[in-house]
């Protein structure tokens, strides 16, 4: 399959498949890549579309840089802007732009993209409200609101790290827009955002939901990525 990397901006990214006026932008999870859009590419490059990949903050090749103000994990609003430089890269490029987004990525494309619609839309173990996994953090570290406002950062004993700055974003941004009726693939064993969460996103904003009676939030098995594999295609070739 052909593959170009180049940078968008300082964003390094990659574009899949032969040239096409149509492009998927595929955001990755936590602790993913741009190379992960490989299985999506895989998929559809060979139905006429490319996809365009790139790294977010902390991420891929720039998994080294330090955690700042850029990190996604203090302040969303840098990684926001990224993801409208990508998309702002790909309307100068494609004439027809869909998306596809796993987990993190998702939440990140709802943000970004809420006043967007797409052609298409695919979400993968996509986290839908953030206020919900953020407080599941903070109620298994014993942090309270109080003292996050107070010392700013806090690191749990999982490594994870929580910022004032990302929980007020969360409480003040609300996901309460979402213009492109979308498919959602939700795995029953997901352990971050449960099934009532993505059913109640997917009938106030007209998504179909799947959901992997085996799966997990990471699909990363060989019978969850046959599986991932054969709803992408079969998603694709029944757009809505």
């Amino acid at each position: 399959m052909q593959k170009s990397t180049i940078e968008i901006r300082g964003i390094p990214a990659a574009v899949w498949g032969s040239c096409s006026k149509k492009v998927y932008i595929y955001a990755h999870g936590q602790g993913g890549s741009k190379d992960d859009a490989e299985l999506l590419a895989s998929v559809v490059c060979e139905q006429g579309w490319q996809v365009i990949s790139f790294d977010l903050p902390g991420h891929g090749q720039r998994k080294h840089e330090p955690v700042s103000c850029e990190s996604i994990f203090y302040d969303p609003r840098h990684t926001i802007f990224e993801f409208r430089e990508i998309l702002s890269y790909a309307k100068k490029r494609w004439e027809e732009i869909a998306l596809f987004a796993v987990s993190i990525g998702a939440w990140f494309s709802l943000q970004s993209f809420r006043d967007e619609k797409f052609s298409d839309c695919l979400f993968v173990s996509p986290i839908l409200d953030m206020k919900y996994v953020i407080s599941n953090i903070m109620r298994r570290a014993g942090v309270s609101e109080e003292r996050l406002k107070q010392e700013r950062m806090i690191l749990t004993p999982v490594g994870q790290p929580l910022f004032w700055e990302y929980w007020s974003f969360v409480l003040n941004n609300p996901i309460t827009k979402w213009k492109t009726p979308s498919r959602i693939l939700y795995a029953k064993n997901d352990d971050i955002t449960p099934l009532y969460i993505a059913k109640n996103f997917a009938q106030k904003f007209d998504c179909d939901l799947s959901v992997m009676k085996n799966g997990e939030h990471w699909f990363h098995t060989p019978q969850q990525l046959d599986y991932l594999r054969s709803w992408i295609k079969s998603a694709v070739e029944n757009r809505r």
